[in-house]
């Protein structure tokens, strides 16, 4: 297997800041959240964890509800008031409980915070895996700019469907056919 290409036992993901306060600031947020809504679930029936962070939700609001209702019950929320989740210690306590090598990275906004969180994993020898279809900003040119800063420096571009049937592999996987339905 190629060094970058995902390792299901390895592997978590990234849920960053996709509050409602973004709801009605970003074009394409119904359409991003429902299909990082895919990956939580396609994340939770291949047994991999899923970790989401929230930047001043007094201010910005809770996760969108879609991915409320997504989520498990025992999901960690990790409250942030820095741009970049890993200068928040309770971030790196969880990605370290799971002891996770490969980070799949989706959220808003692309060029802030998904952008300072893939630097700062980078910095910390994680491989980072960008959902480019699970990202989004408010302004089309600032998610080209962060998409083009985070590939420059090595993180690695994948989409929701090529990510979940990468960890996958074959189609004899135990959850193949519930994850193919997911993706129909």
């Amino acid at each position: 297997m190629h060094s970058n290409s995902l390792d299901i036992d390895s592997t978590l993901l990234v849920v960053v800041d996709v509050q409602e306060a973004f709801r009605k600031a970003i074009p394409d947020f119904a359409e991003t959240v429902s299909r990082i809504a895919i990956a939580i679930r396609g994340f939770q029936l291949l047994g991999r964890p899923v970790v989401v962070t929230e930047q001043y939700p007094k201010g910005l609001g809770r996760t969108a509800e879609e991915l409320l209702l997504s989520l498990p019950d025992d999901t960690s929320f990790v409250e942030k008031s820095a741009f970049s989740s890993y200068a928040e210690p309770n971030f790196v306590a969880e990605l370290e409980k799971f002891q996770a090598k490969q980070i799949v990275l989706c959220g808003v906004e692309t060029h802030v915070c998904v952008n300072q969180t893939a630097h700062d994993l980078l910095a910390a020898g994680y491989q980072v895996h960008l959902l480019t279809d699970c990202v989004a900003s408010r302004y089309q040119h600032d998610r080209e700019a962060g998409l083009k800063k985070m590939f420059t420096s090595g993180v690695v571009a994948s989409s929701m469907e090529m990510a979940l049937f990468e960890m996958m592999r074959d189609s004899r996987q135990a959850k193949f056919r519930d994850v193919q339905a997911l993706i129909k």
